[in-house]
């Protein structure tokens, strides 16, 4: 059974249908990729998981518990985090503030600065930062932060939605370099991002989504090796 599942979503904004009967699987261990263009229903999807838009249709199972409708916080408490597009963060908190919030739902002190400690070695800068105001960071290092920040419920699952975004190439590849080693910590990965090219060369399974609708799913090697894909969004062929 799929840690995440998701079957026959339907989700609508008002008259708009955005969502038209997405059906998605995501293992234990997994990093899944969601590849498409703007509008294609990718960041709806992660929206619809973490419990910030309900369904409208369908069933999302998590856990093999059905989660559609549930509130986003408890969501959290179930272990999906997300980290949402626009690098999100606490402007007037300090780093290790923003962090702390992550971890709102948690009791567990010692637990608490044992994962601080984690986040600080995958993002060396926040350590050197954390009592700096958090909008005084660069948009790299905001990224780093709303991933640390995420990571501090200590979630089973990570949903995150377009971290390269605006950042220049050296950081790009610094934040695919964390996604790989988040996963290889034990923690599923489903992964929105324009640059399709490099989210399909570390994702285990990928999905295209065009106007709301999964319109291919196989293996993400097999993904970046058709020429269907190669040609809609990764720029020709691949080199």
């Amino acid at each position: 059974m799929s840690l995440l599942a998701l079957e026959d979503v339907h989700v609508h904004y008002g008259a708009i249908h955005a969502l038209k009967g997405v059906s998605i699987d995501v293992d234990d261990g997994q990093i899944v990729t969601l590849v498409g263009a703007n509008g294609a229903g990718k960041s709806t999807t992660l929206r619809a998981i973490s419990g910030l838009l309900r369904p409208s249709r369908g069933e999302i199972r998590f856990d093999g518990r059905s989660i559609g409708g549930t509130p986003a916080h408890e969501i959290v408490g179930l272990g999906i985090s997300h980290v949402p597009e626009g690098r999100i963060v606490f402007a007037n908190l300090s780093v290790s503030e923003n962090l702390d919030m992550g971890a709102y739902l948690r009791k567990d002190r010692a637990g608490i600065a044992e994962d601080r400690k984690k986040v600080f070695r995958l993002f060396p800068r926040l350590e050197e930062r954390r009592r700096q105001s958090s909008g005084t960071l660069s948009g790299g290092e905001q990224q780093m932060l709303a991933i640390g920040r995420a990571l501090m419920a200590r979630p089973r699952v990570l949903l995150m939605d377009e971290p390269s975004l605006g950042l220049a190439p050296i950081l790009v590849r610094e934040i695919f370099e964390v996604i790989r080693e988040i996963r290889a910590r034990g923690t599923t990965i489903v992964l929105v991002e324009q640059n399709a090219r490099m989210a399909l060369a570390c994702g285990d399974r990928g999905y295209v989504l065009e106007t709301g609708e999964v319109r291919l799913s196989d293996r993400c090697d097999a993904l970046l090796a058709n020429p269907s894909v190669q040609a809609a969004y990764l720029g020709g062929g691949v080199g």
